[in-house]
Protein backbone atom coordinates (compact mmCIF):
# COMPACT_ATOMS: atom_id res chain seq x y z
CA UNK A 1 0.00 0.00 0.00
CA UNK A 2 1.52 3.37 -0.95
CA UNK A 3 1.39 6.56 1.08
CA UNK A 4 -1.25 8.21 -1.10
CA UNK A 5 -3.89 5.63 -0.19
CA UNK A 6 -3.75 6.45 3.53
CA UNK A 7 -5.06 10.01 3.12
CA UNK A 8 -6.52 11.48 6.30
CA UNK A 9 -5.93 8.17 8.10
CA UNK A 10 -2.28 9.23 8.35
CA UNK A 11 -3.43 11.65 11.05
CA UNK A 12 -5.24 9.00 13.11
CA UNK A 13 -2.31 7.70 15.26
CA UNK A 14 -1.05 11.08 16.54
CA UNK A 15 -4.55 12.50 16.99
CA UNK A 16 -5.68 9.42 18.93
CA UNK A 17 -2.55 9.43 21.09
CA UNK A 18 -2.78 13.15 21.84
CA UNK A 19 -6.51 13.02 22.53
CA UNK A 20 -6.29 10.02 24.84
CA UNK A 21 -3.28 11.44 26.66
CA UNK A 22 -5.04 14.72 27.39
CA UNK A 23 -8.32 13.02 28.35
CA UNK A 24 -6.91 10.22 30.51
CA UNK A 25 -3.76 11.95 31.79
CA UNK A 26 -1.94 8.69 31.00
CA UNK A 27 0.69 9.12 28.30
CA UNK A 28 1.89 5.52 27.96
CA UNK A 29 -1.46 3.84 27.16
CA UNK A 30 -2.32 6.72 24.82
CA UNK A 31 0.92 6.33 22.88
CA UNK A 32 0.49 2.57 22.70
CA UNK A 33 -3.06 2.99 21.36
CA UNK A 34 -1.81 5.42 18.72
CA UNK A 35 0.93 3.02 17.62
CA UNK A 36 -1.49 0.10 17.45
CA UNK A 37 -4.13 1.91 15.41
CA UNK A 38 -1.41 3.12 13.05
CA UNK A 39 -0.15 -0.35 12.30
CA UNK A 40 -3.72 -1.63 11.96
CA UNK A 41 -4.21 1.04 9.28
CA UNK A 42 -0.95 0.04 7.57
CA UNK A 43 -1.64 -3.71 7.59
CA UNK A 44 -5.40 -3.54 7.22
CA UNK A 45 -5.93 -6.21 9.87
CA UNK A 46 -6.08 -6.00 13.71
CA UNK A 47 -4.11 -9.20 14.26
CA UNK A 48 -1.34 -8.30 11.83
CA UNK A 49 -1.44 -4.77 13.21
CA UNK A 50 -0.83 -6.11 16.72
CA UNK A 51 2.12 -8.16 15.48
CA UNK A 52 3.51 -5.14 13.64
CA UNK A 53 3.13 -3.02 16.78
CA UNK A 54 5.23 -5.49 18.77
CA UNK A 55 7.83 -5.69 16.00
CA UNK A 56 8.08 -1.90 15.74
CA UNK A 57 8.71 -1.53 19.48
CA UNK A 58 11.32 -4.30 19.41
CA UNK A 59 12.97 -2.49 16.47
CA UNK A 60 13.56 0.54 18.70
CA UNK A 61 16.17 -1.50 20.59
CA UNK A 62 17.84 -2.45 17.32
CA UNK A 63 18.53 1.16 16.37
CA UNK A 64 21.96 2.14 17.80
CA UNK A 65 21.09 5.82 18.19
CA UNK A 66 17.80 5.17 19.95
CA UNK A 67 19.36 2.49 22.13
CA UNK A 68 22.07 4.91 23.26
CA UNK A 69 19.40 7.45 24.19
CA UNK A 70 17.58 4.81 26.25
CA UNK A 71 20.80 3.78 28.02
CA UNK A 72 21.58 7.42 28.72
CA UNK A 73 18.11 7.86 30.22
CA UNK A 74 18.41 4.77 32.43
CA UNK A 75 21.85 5.83 33.67
CA UNK A 76 20.66 9.32 34.56
CA UNK A 77 18.62 7.72 37.35
CA UNK A 78 21.63 6.43 39.31
CA UNK A 79 23.46 9.71 38.68
CA UNK A 80 20.62 11.87 39.98
CA UNK A 81 20.09 9.61 42.99
CA UNK A 82 23.81 9.59 43.75
CA UNK A 83 23.93 13.39 43.64
CA UNK A 84 21.21 13.40 46.31
CA UNK A 85 22.32 10.55 48.56
CA UNK A 86 25.97 11.62 48.46
CA UNK A 87 25.21 15.08 49.84
CA UNK A 88 25.83 16.95 46.59
CA UNK A 89 22.38 18.51 46.33
CA UNK A 90 22.34 19.37 50.05
CA UNK A 91 25.76 20.99 49.69
CA UNK A 92 24.63 23.10 46.76
CA UNK A 93 21.52 24.16 48.67
CA UNK A 94 23.75 25.17 51.56
CA UNK A 95 25.90 27.22 49.17
CA UNK A 96 22.86 28.83 47.55
CA UNK A 97 21.57 29.66 51.03
CA UNK A 98 24.46 32.08 51.47
CA UNK A 99 23.06 34.30 48.70
CA UNK A 100 19.92 36.19 49.75
CA UNK A 101 18.98 36.82 46.12
CA UNK A 102 18.77 33.09 45.41
CA UNK A 103 16.43 32.55 48.36
CA UNK A 104 13.58 34.35 46.62
CA UNK A 105 11.11 32.95 44.12
CA UNK A 106 12.32 35.44 41.54
CA UNK A 107 15.99 34.69 42.18
CA UNK A 108 15.77 30.92 41.87
CA UNK A 109 13.60 31.09 38.73
CA UNK A 110 16.14 33.41 37.11
CA UNK A 111 18.90 31.00 38.20
CA UNK A 112 17.12 28.10 36.47
CA UNK A 113 16.54 30.11 33.29
CA UNK A 114 20.14 31.34 33.18
CA UNK A 115 21.43 27.79 33.63
CA UNK A 116 19.28 26.75 30.68
CA UNK A 117 20.86 29.49 28.59
CA UNK A 118 24.38 28.47 29.57
CA UNK A 119 24.16 24.71 28.98
CA UNK A 120 23.63 24.43 25.23
CA UNK A 121 25.58 21.31 24.29
CA UNK A 122 22.43 19.15 24.08
CA UNK A 123 18.78 19.77 24.90
CA UNK A 124 18.46 16.72 27.16
CA UNK A 125 21.54 17.75 29.15
CA UNK A 126 20.07 21.25 29.54
CA UNK A 127 16.83 19.93 31.04
CA UNK A 128 18.53 17.53 33.42
CA UNK A 129 21.14 19.99 34.68
CA UNK A 130 18.52 22.68 35.29
CA UNK A 131 16.26 20.18 37.05
CA UNK A 132 19.01 18.72 39.24
CA UNK A 133 20.26 22.12 40.40
CA UNK A 134 17.02 24.08 40.75
CA UNK A 135 14.41 21.53 41.80
CA UNK A 136 15.27 21.32 45.53
CA UNK A 137 15.17 25.12 45.88
CA UNK A 138 11.91 25.31 43.91
CA UNK A 139 10.43 22.73 46.27
CA UNK A 140 11.60 24.58 49.36
CA UNK A 141 10.12 27.87 48.12
CA UNK A 142 6.85 26.17 47.13
CA UNK A 143 7.14 26.82 43.41
CA UNK A 144 5.03 24.44 41.30
CA UNK A 145 6.90 21.64 39.58
CA UNK A 146 5.04 22.62 36.39
CA UNK A 147 6.83 26.00 36.47
CA UNK A 148 10.23 24.31 36.60
CA UNK A 149 9.27 21.93 33.79
CA UNK A 150 8.26 24.94 31.67
CA UNK A 151 11.57 26.73 32.32
CA UNK A 152 13.50 23.52 31.49
CA UNK A 153 11.59 23.07 28.23
CA UNK A 154 11.64 26.73 27.14
CA UNK A 155 15.42 26.96 27.47
CA UNK A 156 16.43 23.59 26.01
CA UNK A 157 15.68 23.22 22.29
CA UNK A 158 15.33 27.00 21.65
CA UNK A 159 18.77 27.66 23.14
CA UNK A 160 20.27 24.78 21.15
CA UNK A 161 18.85 26.42 18.02
CA UNK A 162 20.22 29.87 18.91
CA UNK A 163 23.69 28.57 19.91
CA UNK A 164 23.94 25.66 17.46
CA UNK A 165 27.38 24.32 18.45
CA UNK A 166 25.80 20.93 19.12
CA UNK A 167 24.03 18.01 17.48
CA UNK A 168 21.08 20.27 16.56
CA UNK A 169 23.37 22.38 14.41
CA UNK A 170 24.87 19.23 12.95
CA UNK A 171 21.46 17.93 11.82
CA UNK A 172 20.42 21.22 10.23
CA UNK A 173 23.77 21.74 8.47
CA UNK A 174 23.60 18.21 7.06
CA UNK A 175 20.15 18.87 5.61
CA UNK A 176 21.22 22.24 4.19
CA UNK A 177 24.33 20.69 2.63
CA UNK A 178 22.12 18.27 0.72
CA UNK A 179 19.95 21.14 -0.48
CA UNK A 180 23.03 23.12 -1.55
CA UNK A 181 24.11 20.20 -3.75
CA UNK A 182 20.67 20.35 -5.39
CA UNK A 183 20.96 24.09 -5.98
CA UNK A 184 18.20 25.00 -3.53
CA UNK A 185 20.05 27.59 -1.43
CA UNK A 186 20.01 30.42 -3.94
CA UNK A 187 23.75 30.16 -4.57
CA UNK A 188 24.67 30.56 -0.88
CA UNK A 189 26.67 28.12 1.24
CA UNK A 190 24.92 26.01 3.90
CA UNK A 191 26.83 27.76 6.70
CA UNK A 192 25.94 31.22 5.39
CA UNK A 193 22.25 30.34 5.20
CA UNK A 194 22.27 28.70 8.63
CA UNK A 195 24.00 31.62 10.36
CA UNK A 196 21.62 34.08 8.68
CA UNK A 197 18.64 31.97 9.81
CA UNK A 198 19.63 31.91 13.51
CA UNK A 199 18.62 35.52 14.38
CA UNK A 200 15.47 35.11 12.27
CA UNK A 201 14.30 32.16 14.38
CA UNK A 202 11.62 34.29 16.01
CA UNK A 203 10.04 31.47 17.99
CA UNK A 204 13.32 30.44 19.63
CA UNK A 205 14.13 34.05 20.53
CA UNK A 206 10.64 34.69 21.89
CA UNK A 207 10.56 31.41 23.85
CA UNK A 208 13.80 32.21 25.67
CA UNK A 209 12.81 35.84 26.19
CA UNK A 210 9.39 34.85 27.53
CA UNK A 211 10.99 32.38 29.95
CA UNK A 212 13.09 35.20 31.42
CA UNK A 213 10.02 37.45 31.66
CA UNK A 214 8.06 34.73 33.47
CA UNK A 215 10.98 34.04 35.82
CA UNK A 216 11.51 37.72 36.59
CA UNK A 217 7.88 38.79 36.99
CA UNK A 218 6.09 35.61 38.10
CA UNK A 219 3.65 36.05 35.22
CA UNK A 220 1.29 33.07 35.49
CA UNK A 221 -1.41 32.54 32.88
CA UNK A 222 -3.98 29.83 32.30
CA UNK A 223 -3.46 26.55 34.18
CA UNK A 224 -0.09 27.77 35.48
CA UNK A 225 -1.89 30.32 37.66
CA UNK A 226 -3.80 27.55 39.45
CA UNK A 227 -0.66 25.40 39.72
CA UNK A 228 1.25 28.23 41.40
CA UNK A 229 -1.69 29.02 43.72
CA UNK A 230 -1.87 25.36 44.72
CA UNK A 231 1.86 25.18 45.44
CA UNK A 232 2.05 28.51 47.28
CA UNK A 233 -1.12 28.31 49.35
CA UNK A 234 -1.70 24.58 49.78
CA UNK A 235 1.92 23.44 49.67
CA UNK A 236 1.17 20.84 46.98
CA UNK A 237 4.05 20.87 44.49
CA UNK A 238 2.03 18.66 42.12
CA UNK A 239 -1.72 18.38 41.64
CA UNK A 240 -3.69 15.79 43.63
CA UNK A 241 -3.63 12.51 41.72
CA UNK A 242 -0.67 13.62 39.60
CA UNK A 243 1.83 11.05 38.36
CA UNK A 244 5.34 12.55 38.27
CA UNK A 245 7.50 11.02 35.54
CA UNK A 246 9.83 9.37 38.07
CA UNK A 247 9.45 6.51 40.46
CA UNK A 248 9.35 6.83 44.23
CA UNK A 249 13.01 5.79 44.36
CA UNK A 250 14.00 9.34 43.47
CA UNK A 251 11.44 10.93 45.79
CA UNK A 252 13.66 10.29 48.81
CA UNK A 253 15.43 12.50 51.35
CA UNK A 254 18.14 14.62 49.72
CA UNK A 255 20.96 12.69 51.38
CA UNK A 256 21.80 9.90 53.74
CA UNK A 257 21.96 11.09 57.34
CA UNK A 258 25.67 10.23 57.57
CA UNK A 259 26.56 11.96 54.27
CA UNK A 260 27.91 15.48 54.88
CA UNK A 261 26.67 18.21 52.51
CA UNK A 262 29.34 18.78 49.85
CA UNK A 263 28.49 20.90 46.82
CA UNK A 264 31.48 19.52 44.92
CA UNK A 265 29.82 16.08 44.93
CA UNK A 266 27.25 17.61 42.55
CA UNK A 267 29.26 20.28 40.72
CA UNK A 268 32.20 18.08 39.71
CA UNK A 269 30.08 15.30 38.11
CA UNK A 270 27.93 17.84 36.24
CA UNK A 271 30.99 19.71 34.94
CA UNK A 272 32.50 16.39 33.84
CA UNK A 273 29.21 15.53 32.16
CA UNK A 274 29.16 18.71 30.07
CA UNK A 275 32.89 18.65 29.26
CA UNK A 276 32.76 14.99 28.24
CA UNK A 277 29.84 15.65 25.91
CA UNK A 278 31.74 18.49 24.23
CA UNK A 279 34.95 16.46 23.92
CA UNK A 280 33.02 13.42 22.69
CA UNK A 281 31.38 15.46 19.97
CA UNK A 282 34.87 16.36 18.79
CA UNK A 283 36.21 12.80 19.03
CA UNK A 284 33.26 11.16 17.27
CA UNK A 285 33.21 13.97 14.72
CA UNK A 286 36.89 13.56 13.83
CA UNK A 287 36.52 9.78 13.68
CA UNK A 288 33.41 10.05 11.52
CA UNK A 289 35.05 12.55 9.20
CA UNK A 290 38.11 10.36 8.71
CA UNK A 291 35.89 7.36 8.08
CA UNK A 292 34.22 9.44 5.39
CA UNK A 293 37.61 10.04 3.75
CA UNK A 294 38.28 13.56 5.10
CA UNK A 295 41.94 13.64 6.11
CA UNK A 296 41.89 17.21 7.49
CA UNK A 297 38.26 17.92 8.40
CA UNK A 298 37.11 21.46 9.14
CA UNK A 299 35.23 22.39 12.31
CA UNK A 300 31.89 22.15 10.51
CA UNK A 301 32.80 18.79 8.98
CA UNK A 302 33.65 17.52 12.46
CA UNK A 303 30.23 18.64 13.74
CA UNK A 304 28.59 17.14 10.67
CA UNK A 305 30.08 13.71 11.39
CA UNK A 306 29.71 13.71 15.20
CA UNK A 307 27.35 11.39 17.07
CA UNK A 308 25.16 13.22 19.58
CA UNK A 309 23.74 10.04 21.12
CA UNK A 310 27.22 8.58 21.64
CA UNK A 311 28.42 11.84 23.18
CA UNK A 312 25.65 12.10 25.76
CA UNK A 313 26.06 8.42 26.68
CA UNK A 314 29.80 8.89 27.26
CA UNK A 315 29.01 12.04 29.23
CA UNK A 316 26.66 10.35 31.68
CA UNK A 317 29.03 7.38 32.08
CA UNK A 318 31.89 9.74 32.94
CA UNK A 319 29.73 11.75 35.35
CA UNK A 320 28.40 8.62 37.04
CA UNK A 321 31.92 7.26 37.47
CA UNK A 322 33.09 10.55 38.97
CA UNK A 323 30.12 10.74 41.35
CA UNK A 324 30.69 7.14 42.49
CA UNK A 325 34.39 7.80 43.03
CA UNK A 326 33.71 10.94 45.08
CA UNK A 327 31.30 9.26 47.49
CA UNK A 328 33.26 6.02 47.94
CA UNK A 329 36.74 7.53 48.13
CA UNK A 330 35.73 9.65 51.12
CA UNK A 331 33.55 6.85 52.53
CA UNK A 332 30.40 8.94 52.19
CA UNK A 333 28.63 5.80 51.01
CA UNK A 334 29.69 2.18 51.33
CA UNK A 335 30.13 -0.01 48.25
CA UNK A 336 27.03 -1.95 49.28
CA UNK A 337 24.95 1.24 49.50
CA UNK A 338 26.41 2.42 46.19
CA UNK A 339 25.27 -0.79 44.50
CA UNK A 340 21.78 -0.32 45.93
CA UNK A 341 21.71 3.28 44.67
CA UNK A 342 22.75 2.21 41.16
CA UNK A 343 20.01 -0.42 40.96
CA UNK A 344 17.33 1.81 42.50
CA UNK A 345 18.26 4.73 40.26
CA UNK A 346 18.12 2.62 37.10
CA UNK A 347 14.73 1.24 38.12
CA UNK A 348 13.47 4.75 38.81
CA UNK A 349 13.97 5.69 35.15
CA UNK A 350 11.96 2.82 33.71
CA UNK A 351 8.77 4.94 33.38
CA UNK A 352 10.48 7.60 31.27
CA UNK A 353 12.42 4.97 29.28
CA UNK A 354 9.10 3.27 28.50
CA UNK A 355 7.62 6.54 27.34
CA UNK A 356 10.64 7.19 25.12
CA UNK A 357 10.31 3.75 23.51
CA UNK A 358 6.66 4.50 22.79
CA UNK A 359 7.54 7.98 21.49
CA UNK A 360 10.06 6.43 19.09
CA UNK A 361 7.42 3.87 18.13
CA UNK A 362 4.75 6.39 17.21
CA UNK A 363 7.34 8.32 15.24
CA UNK A 364 8.06 5.19 13.21
CA UNK A 365 4.42 4.48 12.39
CA UNK A 366 3.82 8.14 11.48
CA UNK A 367 6.79 7.88 9.12
CA UNK A 368 5.33 4.74 7.54
CA UNK A 369 1.93 6.40 7.09
CA UNK A 370 3.49 9.57 5.72
CA UNK A 371 1.86 11.80 8.33
CA UNK A 372 4.37 14.62 7.83
CA UNK A 373 4.19 14.80 4.02
CA UNK A 374 0.39 14.56 4.18
CA UNK A 375 0.21 17.65 6.40
CA UNK A 376 2.64 19.43 4.08
CA UNK A 377 0.55 18.55 1.02
CA UNK A 378 -2.52 20.10 2.64
CA UNK A 379 -0.79 23.47 2.95
CA UNK A 380 1.33 23.57 -0.24
CA UNK A 381 -1.46 24.90 -2.54
CA UNK A 382 -1.75 28.02 -0.37
CA UNK A 383 1.93 29.00 -0.50
CA UNK A 384 2.66 32.45 -1.93
CA UNK A 385 5.86 34.53 -1.67
CA UNK A 386 4.37 36.68 1.10
CA UNK A 387 2.85 33.79 3.04
CA UNK A 388 5.61 31.26 2.39
CA UNK A 389 7.50 31.70 5.69
CA UNK A 390 4.38 32.01 7.91
CA UNK A 391 2.72 28.95 6.35
CA UNK A 392 5.94 26.95 6.50
CA UNK A 393 6.16 27.86 10.20
CA UNK A 394 2.58 26.67 10.80
CA UNK A 395 3.05 23.51 8.74
CA UNK A 396 6.24 22.59 10.59
CA UNK A 397 4.46 23.27 13.88
CA UNK A 398 1.53 21.03 13.00
CA UNK A 399 3.88 18.32 11.80
CA UNK A 400 6.00 18.39 14.97
CA UNK A 401 2.87 18.46 17.12
CA UNK A 402 1.44 15.44 15.34
CA UNK A 403 4.64 13.40 15.19
CA UNK A 404 6.31 14.54 18.43
CA UNK A 405 9.68 15.17 16.77
CA UNK A 406 11.33 18.40 15.71
CA UNK A 407 14.28 16.68 14.04
CA UNK A 408 11.93 14.54 11.96
CA UNK A 409 10.07 17.70 11.01
CA UNK A 410 13.32 19.34 9.88
CA UNK A 411 14.14 16.29 7.76
CA UNK A 412 10.75 16.46 6.03
CA UNK A 413 10.18 20.19 5.75
CA UNK A 414 13.59 21.46 4.60
CA UNK A 415 13.55 19.31 1.43
CA UNK A 416 9.92 20.37 0.81
CA UNK A 417 10.12 24.10 1.56
CA UNK A 418 13.46 25.08 0.03
CA UNK A 419 12.75 23.92 -3.54
CA UNK A 420 9.51 25.96 -3.42
CA UNK A 421 11.40 29.00 -2.14
CA UNK A 422 14.11 28.59 -4.78
CA UNK A 423 11.51 28.31 -7.55
CA UNK A 424 9.78 31.49 -6.34
CA UNK A 425 13.16 33.22 -6.16
CA UNK A 426 13.87 32.17 -9.73
CA UNK A 427 10.58 33.70 -10.83
CA UNK A 428 11.66 37.05 -9.42
CA UNK A 429 9.64 36.89 -6.19
CA UNK A 430 11.06 38.46 -3.04
CA UNK A 431 11.73 35.34 -1.01
CA UNK A 432 14.40 35.01 1.69
CA UNK A 433 15.96 31.53 1.89
CA UNK A 434 17.27 32.09 5.47
CA UNK A 435 13.81 33.26 6.55
CA UNK A 436 12.23 30.07 5.20
CA UNK A 437 14.88 27.94 6.92
CA UNK A 438 14.26 29.76 10.22
CA UNK A 439 10.50 29.17 9.80
CA UNK A 440 11.11 25.41 9.50
CA UNK A 441 13.36 25.34 12.55
CA UNK A 442 11.12 27.58 14.67
CA UNK A 443 7.98 25.73 13.65
CA UNK A 444 9.52 22.37 14.52
CA UNK A 445 10.43 23.52 18.03
CA UNK A 446 7.02 25.22 18.45
CA UNK A 447 5.07 22.06 17.64
CA UNK A 448 7.42 19.98 19.75
CA UNK A 449 6.73 22.19 22.78
CA UNK A 450 2.98 21.84 22.38
CA UNK A 451 2.92 18.07 21.84
CA UNK A 452 2.36 15.60 24.69
CA UNK A 453 4.05 12.87 22.62
CA UNK A 454 7.33 14.77 22.24
CA UNK A 455 10.44 13.17 23.76
CA UNK A 456 11.86 16.61 24.66
CA UNK A 457 8.68 17.47 26.55
CA UNK A 458 8.85 14.11 28.32
CA UNK A 459 12.44 14.77 29.41
CA UNK A 460 11.43 18.19 30.77
CA UNK A 461 8.67 16.59 32.83
CA UNK A 462 11.15 14.06 34.17
CA UNK A 463 13.78 16.70 35.00
CA UNK A 464 11.25 18.65 37.08
CA UNK A 465 9.58 15.55 38.58
CA UNK A 466 6.33 16.87 37.18
CA UNK A 467 3.22 15.13 35.93
CA UNK A 468 3.69 15.03 32.16
CA UNK A 469 0.17 16.04 31.12
CA UNK A 470 0.15 18.83 33.71
CA UNK A 471 3.40 20.10 32.21
CA UNK A 472 1.88 20.13 28.73
CA UNK A 473 -1.29 21.91 29.92
CA UNK A 474 0.53 24.60 31.87
CA UNK A 475 3.16 25.20 29.18
CA UNK A 476 0.69 25.39 26.30
CA UNK A 477 -0.48 29.02 26.81
CA UNK A 478 3.11 30.26 26.86
CA UNK A 479 4.07 28.19 23.80
CA UNK A 480 0.99 29.39 21.91
CA UNK A 481 1.73 33.02 22.83
CA UNK A 482 5.30 32.72 21.52
CA UNK A 483 4.06 30.85 18.45
CA UNK A 484 1.39 33.45 17.62
CA UNK A 485 3.89 36.30 17.99
CA UNK A 486 6.41 34.43 15.82
CA UNK A 487 3.78 33.87 13.12
CA UNK A 488 3.04 37.60 13.09
CA UNK A 489 6.73 38.43 12.81
CA UNK A 490 7.10 36.07 9.86
CA UNK A 491 4.25 37.87 8.11
CA UNK A 492 5.95 41.23 8.72
CA UNK A 493 9.38 39.86 7.76
CA UNK A 494 7.93 38.55 4.49
CA UNK A 495 7.15 42.13 3.53
CA UNK A 496 10.62 43.53 4.17
CA UNK A 497 13.20 40.74 3.86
Amino acid sequence: MNLETFGWLALAPPLLAIGLAMASRRAAPALLAGIWIGWVIVTGDPLRGTAATIDSLVAVFGDPGQMRVLLFTLLMGPLLLLLQRGGGVAGLLEWIGRSPRLQTRRGVQLLATTLGLGVFVESTITCLVVGAVARPVFDRLRIAREKLAYLCDATSAPVCMLIPINSWGDVVLSLLTTQAALGNLGGHSPLTVFLAAVPLNFHAVLSVGLAFVVAATGWNIGPMREAERRATEDGDLVAPGARPVVSHALLTPLRDEEAPPRARNLIIPLVILVVTVVVSIGVTGVGGARAAGLAAPTFLEVLDNASGSTSVLWGVLAALSAAALLVTRRRVLTFETLADVLLAGTGSMLPIATLLVLAFGIGAVCNTLGTGPYIADLVTPYLTPLLLAPLVFLTAGLMAFATGTSWGTFAIMIPLALPVATAMLGDGAGVSIPLVVSAVLGGGVFGDHCSPISDTTLISSMAAWSDHIDHVRTQLPYALAAGAAAFGLYVVAGLFI
